[in-house]
């Protein structure tokens, strides 16, 4: 059986630096949960609390009706997979799997050892030792290794960053694999945003010791609460605006003259200075002057400034006659126009694409983070 893994009032205190700051949080159990984050946003310092490698420096930590916070690491039904797998080189692939279980005095582990390696599709190199594997193969036998124990949570460390991008990229589908059929919750720390929104149900987006918002990847990435989030959740352009009205169930926003529509359910303000957001993907463009705008928000006068071809996709930069550089993705299916530099364009999207946020937060907040 599973619990729901529950976090409250945790912090963590090192020498002057406070790295996980008064955190409460539910993992339901069962689910796939990733903590997203930069470098140093307190992310690993959670889950090295949850594994009892690191004591709070405040808070409680219980699976279900069940208070761990005080267990030694070995007590606790949690296990860990890091980024360098710590096999034992000197022990074939079945041995290290069946490690945890012969370490227990479990009896008959034969065929507990032979179902993992049927399930991260390693049954036929039992007898191989780590060194003769591949990377992701190694990180199978670590899935295999932590999860023969049948923990209540596993709990993943950057278990993807030593693969290159489409090893990667085939683990997460593996992994999300695994987690569907063993039911087990995984908890997994990444600073990898595409990693995080391919394999989570629920994502934990942290900052500076802090959750900056928690829920789903579609919700995070379509509508985020801060600036922070709008910028380390893919690529958001952030236009400065005003409020000054409304009309039906939207806002009317201010842009440098051109009035806008945004949705009130997609608004985090509803008066003053707002930074009004639209995904690169939402806009289109169009040569200056020719599409209408009937149900349509429109910035005009802009020029293209950059063009990159990246296969499903063109980036361009559109420099608005303010100065403000945006940027738009548009799909290379031939059914538009394509343009070059220098190109005279407007820039058109539906209101229901925009949303809101507060003008007092910083629109940079979270782009250097991700370069």
């Amino acid at each position: 059986m599973t619990s729901d893994l529950v976090l409250e009032g945790i912090s963590k205190q090192f020498a002057g630096h406070r790295a996980v700051d008064n955190l409460d949080l539910t993992v339901p159990a069962g689910s796939f949960f990733a903590l997203l984050g930069p470098s140093g946003c307190g992310k690993t310092t959670t889950l090295r609390m949850i594994a009892g490698l690191e004591e709070p420096t405040t808070g409680t930590i219980r699976l279900g009706d069940d208070e761990i916070t005080g267990l030694r690491p070995y007590k606790r039904p949690v296990n860990t997979v890091f980024q360098n797998y710590a096999l034992f080189p000197h022990l074939d692939i079945f041995e290290n799997v069946a490690f945890g279980l012969k370490r227990r005095k479990v009896k008959d582990y034969k065929p507990k050892v032979e179902e993992m390696l049927d399930l991260v599709e390693l049954n036929d190199y039992g007898k191989r030792r780590p060194g003769q594997l591949s990377g992701g193969q190694q990180q199978r036998v670590a899935l295999a290794r932590a999860l023969i124990n049948r923990p209540q949570v596993l709990l993943l460390d950057e278990p993807l960053g030593a693969l290159d991008l489409k090893l990667r990229r085939q683990m997460q589908l593996e992994l999300k694999r695994i987690q569907t059929e063993v039911g087990i919750t995984f908890v997994h720390v990444t600073h990898d945003q595409e990693e995080a929104m391919t394999m989570a149900d629920t994502i934990a987006v942290m900052n500076g010791g802090l959750i900056e918002q928690l829920g789903s990847p579609a919700e995070l990435y379509d509508l985020p609460a801060t600036t922070f989030v709008a910028n380390f959740l893919g690529q958001s352009n952030l236009i400065r605006g005003a409020i000054i009205g409304q009309a039906d169930e939207n806002l009317i926003v201010d842009v440098q003259g051109r009035k806008v529509l945004v949705p009130k359910a997609r608004c985090r303000v509803t008066e003053g200075e707002v930074w009004l957001g639209i995904r690169p993907e939402k806009v289109f463009l169009a040569p200056a002057g020719t599409e209408e705008g009937d149900g349509v928000n429109q910035l005009l006068g802009a020029v293209v400034t950059d063009v990159s071809y990246v296969g499903v996709s063109t980036q361009y930069l559109a420099k608005l006659p303010w100065g403000q550089e945006l940027t738009v993705f548009e799909q290379n299916t031939g059914a538009r126009d394509t343009f070059r530099a220098g190109d005279a364009v407007d820039l058109h999207w539906r209101p229901a694409h925009s949303f809101l946020l507060d003008a007092a937060q910083d629109a940079l907040a979270g782009v250097e983070d991700v370069e």
